[in-house]
């Protein structure tokens, strides 16, 4: 697409009605799908490697952490959708990424936002919201076979689309991947290699006024445990086993049209799953979602919106004698309603305001509100600022972690641990002052408080998590894209963060408060090039630099990725990707003694389609 036609790509994760991303007034990069495939990434993590308003780590081979604006150690305020559905799990408020299997091919878009969104998303979208969308099955027909093979793994995937009647199509496809295990930097291999196998499908269907789409999926799959390979406490020690995972899920997403203009949706999914960490915990957890959307008739002065949503889940433990969630077996229920209305004050000035109001299992009832306003003073120029206060509430790894997994207790849960608060101050620009320049920039200040801490119980006989700490973060997000030639594309991206924590007084810190900051980069950036050589062959080239990390230290590094694509028929695409060229390897995340490196790999890609 041209960078108009990207300046114009309808974006719904801003205000949750389709919008250009030219009037989107946040910190929102897209992510398309022709980005992904020249990328040559094979996991949902790597394709974000893309965002430049992201922070995106390696732990191992079917680990990572992934934040926006900091907070990279927990990776617990950024809230991550796919097709509407949530994938955050109660347990740890944080995302499994090792059980988020999409068929990359049939991705439309992921838009990432960096900043709050708890007025339309509710909590625990503190930092940024990740939308994954997929492609309606309409645009998905006939078959596709993709297989990719390298030095680090292999991944197969196979997908079928097709029509049902006049007014329906459907697709259905089957992956498997298999990752190799990693190596230390002494060379020492590390048992963290994954294998899965997942299976789907997705059907849509439209008439007169009436959408429909349901899509559902099933994986399981087996990963190693990393060094050290045995875990010991109060003195007992048991060796890591091989982690196995399993689930399911079903989403429907339906939206009618009123006579009047105004629309209404509904959404609700169901998410099972099935985690055996051993010799830790084994988990088995259902989530059931319901959410009622109502969009009013836009006017030439506002566009409102109103809503609710009620979330219920059933989360089962088997607990073991080195660590316990307790009570092992727990039912949860959040409930929410939130309002928004954009107003026009002027036909270049819109003003949106919003509040929603969630009641949360652990604290109760929070109030989240947001203020945007939006200038445009040309059609191809916006300037935004926003201020917003959200919050990210309990999850069971706050209130019910104990060590050992019975009396008496080294960790004694968080019985009193509340909400986590933050307000939030942006200012940001997006313009596209030429045909052949586009770019973005904002600016940012949060002020974080009540976060969490491990301190000592008032006993002072045992460690409990608490709301100890306080701090702030300021920040830059800046990215752009030139079209140098017809032929040749040119994106970069930069990212600066400043953060600040300190201990509340009367706290004791025992281990992860200040020290925190160390986790997070405090500069990245990205030089991409695109050129197509000719018709059927295609250059991509990707340098990124990540500076180094304090606590624990962790070297800064540069890697190159590059991606050669052929195309010897229209059908068939042929693509030589290498990964992390510079070097002999370089870590991400965590301290020097397990510490993967993340190594050169090199990968062959076939993928054929046929109508």
């Amino acid at each position: 697409m041209s960078l108009e036609q990207l300046a114009n790509v309808e974006v719904t994760s801003v205000t949750r009605q389709p919008e250009a991303l030219s009037d989107a007034a946040a910190s929102i990069f897209v992510i398309t799908g022709d980005d992904i495939r020249r990328s040559g990434a094979t996991s949902v993590p790597e394709a974000l490697r893309l965002a430049p308003n992201l922070e995106v780590a390696q732990i191992n081979a079917n680990s990572y952490t992934i934040s926006a604006r900091g907070f990279e150690s927990s990776s617990d305020k950024l809230l991550v959708l796919i097709d509407g559905r949530s994938v955050y799990t109660p347990l740890f408020s944080g995302v499994f990424w090792d059980a988020q299997g999409v068929m990359l091919e049939d991705i439309d878009r992921i838009e990432v936002i960096s900043g709050p969104g708890g007025t339309l998303w509710g909590i625990n979208a503190v930092n940024g919201i990740i939308n994954i969308i997929t492609k309606s099955s309409s645009h998905t027909q006939g078959t596709l076979a993709d297989t990719t093979d390298g030095n680090k793994g292999s991944a197969d995937a196979l997908r079928y689309g097709g029509t049902m009647g006049d007014n329906g199509t459907y697709r259905v496809y089957g992956k498997y991947t298999d990752v190799d295990h990693t190596v230390l930097a002494t060379g020492q291999p590390v048992d963290d290699g994954l294998y899965q196998g997942q299976i789907g499908f997705r059907t849509d269907w439209e008439q007169a006024a009436n959408q429909l789409s349901v899509n559902g999926n099933v994986y399981r799959g087996a990963e190693g445990q990393p060094l050290p390979g045995t875990i010991v406490v109060a003195g007992e020690s048991g060796a890591l086993g091989d982690i196995s995972l399993s689930g399911a899920n079903l989403t429907a997403n339906w939206a009618h049209h009123l006579d009047d203009g105004s629309r209404l949706t509904l959404q609700t999914y169901y998410d099972q799953t099935d985690r055996d960490n051993p010799p830790i915990f084994s988990e088995h957890l259902d989530i059931a979602d319901m959410q009622l959307t109502y969009f009013g008739q836009a006017s030439a002065w506002q566009a409102p919106s109103f809503g609710a949503e009620y979330r219920t889940d059933r989360d089962r433990l088997v607990n073991s004698s080195y660590f316990a969630f307790l009570p092992a077996s727990v039912d949860q229920q959040w409930s929410s309603v939130f309002a928004q209305d954009e107003l026009s004050l002027r036909q270049n000035l819109k003003l949106t305001l919003g509040a929603r109001v969630e009641d949360a299992q652990y604290t109760g009832y929070a109030l989240l509100p947001n203020a945007r306003l939006a200038w445009k003073p040309t059609p191809d120029n916006l300037l935004w600022t926003a201020v917003s206060h959200t919050v990210r509430t309990p999850s069971r790894l706050d209130r019910d972690a104990y060590t050992p997994g019975q009396p008496p207790f080294a960790l004694d849960g968080g019985p009193n641990f509340q909400n986590e608060t933050t307000n939030v101050y942006e200012l940001g620009y997006r313009g596209q002052p030429t045909p052949s320049l586009s770019y973005s920039a904002t600016i940012y200040h949060a002020l974080y408080d009540h976060l969490s801490i491990a301190t000592l119980a008032p006993s002072e006989t045992q460690i409990v998590f608490a709301n100890g700490m306080t701090g702030w973060t300021t920040g830059l997000e800046t990215w752009g894209s030139y079209q140098a030639l017809s032929y040749w594309r040119l994106s970069a991206g930069f990212g600066a963060l400043r953060e600040h924590l300190w201990v509340s007084p009367g706290t004791i810190d025992l281990g992860n408060g200040p020290a925190a900051a160390g986790q997070n980069p405090e500069r990245s950036w990205q030089l991409r090039s695109a050129l197509d050589l000719s018709d059927q062959c295609e250059s991509d080239l990707t340098l990124r630099h990540v500076s180094a990390l304090s606590d624990p230290a962790v070297p800064g590094y540069y890697a190159l990725d590059a991606r050669l694509g052929w195309r010897p028929r229209k059908n068939l695409e042929v693509s030589l990707i290498g990964e992390n060229l510079l070097g002999g390897g370089h870590g991400e995340f965590t301290d020097i003694a397990t510490r993967t490196e993340v190594d050169r790999t090199v990968a062959l890609r076939l993928t054929a389609s046929f109508k």
